[in-house]
Order: structure tokens, then sequence, then C-alpha cells
């Protein structure tokens, strides 16, 4: 009894000393709740003819209706596949690369070059998807655009491309943490450039390798729909559409609310269960955790 009450009083105690840290929470949480959490109402429209007339409590219920329409829509799997196929083509397209920038600017001994080059990469990152999205369509040719395996590949590049920066980043990162004297006692046994990198640099990354893979897990259903969004055409629906952009195209497009909003319901629901288990399995292979 005793341990319990010293363990309720430092917690007040910790949560008086945090105080000012927990006010300055207050504005993004009002803002995300909001902007985020508010809206969610939304998702009731899934499960009622809506009426835009008749509103939220006014719209008949129908259960499960549309979910059963979007699961006997032929275009409904092919954009399922699209999300995962592109997603995690992307991931692991964006993770080899990451690991062999990173690796690579490491050896670069020059310090103004090496920032000069870090800064090149990181550049794209800060750009929206409606600027570069359309500097893409407008550089790239037209049939290429409009070729459905074609367009999978300047999809994935240019995301790669695009985000390429940041990740090298926190890659660098780690590799500055290494312990300096793994290095001098690689090099006084003979090790070269090539074996240090093999046996000192690229283990000492291996925890921030399984780490980040493990949280990419939970972007699996994450195309990328802003890019999408801006760059495609009816033309590659079969290769370049996913459950993001079919939702936004049904239910804004089309005013198929209902359908839509089911659409991007069992999207968030699937990815939400990703998500949680990419985390659980970064806390049980590594330790990691938000809390």
């Amino acid at each position: 009894m005793a341990i319990s009450e010293s363990r309720v009083i430092r917690k007040k105690a910790r949560l008086k000393e945090q105080l000012a840290l927990h006010s300055m929470l207050v504005p993004g949480v009002v803002l995300a709740f909001v902007f985020m959490i508010l809206p969610m109402i939304g998702v009731v429209m899934a499960f009622q003819d809506y009426s835009m007339v008749k509103g939220f409590f006014g719209s008949p219920w129908v259960g499960f209706k549309y979910f059963i329409r979007i699961f006997n829509r032929p275009d409904f799997l092919t954009a399922m596949w699209n999300t995962v196929y592109i997603a995690l083509l992307k991931i692991i397209c964006m993770t080899v690369l990451s690991i062999l920038f990173a690796l690579l600017m490491n050896e670069i001994m020059i310090h103004p070059v090496k920032k000069t080059v870090q800064t090149i990469l990181f550049l794209p990152y800060f750009l929206s998807w409606v600027i570069l999205g359309n500097i893409i369509i407008n550089i790239v040719p037209t049939r290429l655009m409009q070729d459905g395996d074609w367009f999978r590949a300047i999809i994935i590049s240019t995301d790669v491309w695009k985000t390429l920066g940041y990740q090298v980043i926190i890659y660098l990162a780690t590799i500055t943490n290494i312990d300096p004297t793994l290095y001098e006692a690689a090099k006084i046994d003979g090790a070269n450039h090539m074996q240090l990198c093999r046996y000192v640099t690229v283990p000492g990354l291996m925890s921030m390798i399984v780490l980040n893979a493990i949280l990419n897990i939970g972007n699996i259903m994450n195309a990328g729909f802003e890019q999408i969004l801006v760059m495609y055409n009816p033309l590659v629906y079969d290769k370049g559409d996913i459950l993001d952009t079919m939702s936004y195209r049904i239910g804004l497009l089309d005013l198929d609310y209902s359908t839509g909003t089911a659409i991007g319901l069992f999207k968030s629901v699937i990815g939400c269960g990703v998500f949680s288990f990419s985390y659980w399995l970064a806390y049980k292979v590594k330790g990691y955790k938000i809390f």
C-alpha cells in the first residue's frame, strides 16, 4: 500500500514539474480534435443511404450494404492490390537506396561537398506533390504516363527521389553515433575502407535498419494519395488506382458518399490494424515505444 501511494506521489510531482510542457500540447490537441477527431462522425455515411438533405441523423441505416457492394466490385480488388504493391515497392526501394546513399555520403571526407550533396538530396522533400507532379507530367513523355507499368515505375521512382534525403539523414545520424573506437581498433587490425564499412558501419546501422523496416510495415496501406491523384489518368486505373484515389473519385466526384466512405473506412481499419501490429513488433523486437 505504501509503495502504491509513493508511486502516486511521484507521478503527481512529475506532472507538476512538466505542467508547462503539457500545456504546450493544448493548441495541437485542440486542432487535432477539430480537424481530425470531430470529422470522424462522417464515417456513419458508410452505414447509411446518405442524403445531404436528410443529413447524418435523418438518413436511413442500411448496415453493411455498401461494404458488401464494394467487396463485389472487381475494381475494388484491383485498387486493393495496387495499394499494397505500390506501397511495398516504395518501402523496399526507399530502404535499400537510403542505406546505400548514407554509406556513400559517410565516405565523403570534404565537409562542404558532403553538406552540398546532402542539401541537394533533401531539397525535393520540401516541395509539394502539386508542384512536383505537374513538373513530372510536363517532362515525362505522355505515352509513358499513359502506360500502366511505366506509370507505376514513375510513381515509385519519383517518390523515392522526393523523400530519399529525409531517410538518408536518419541513417547518417545513426552512423555518427557509432563508437569511434571501433573504427580505430579495426584500422589497427589493418581494415581498409570497404572492410570498415562492412564490419563496423553496417553492423552499427543494423539496429536502425530493423526498427525502420518494422515501422514501415505500418505504411503498407499508404501508397501516396496526393502523388497519384496529381499524376494519374483513366488510362492507368488498372495499375495506378489505389484505395484512397478510388474513394475520392467515387465519393466526391461521383457524389456516391456512402460507397466512398465505406472504401475509406475499410482502408483506415486495415491500416490501423497493420500500424498497431508494426508498433507492437517494434516494441517486442527493439524495445521501441512512443510513451
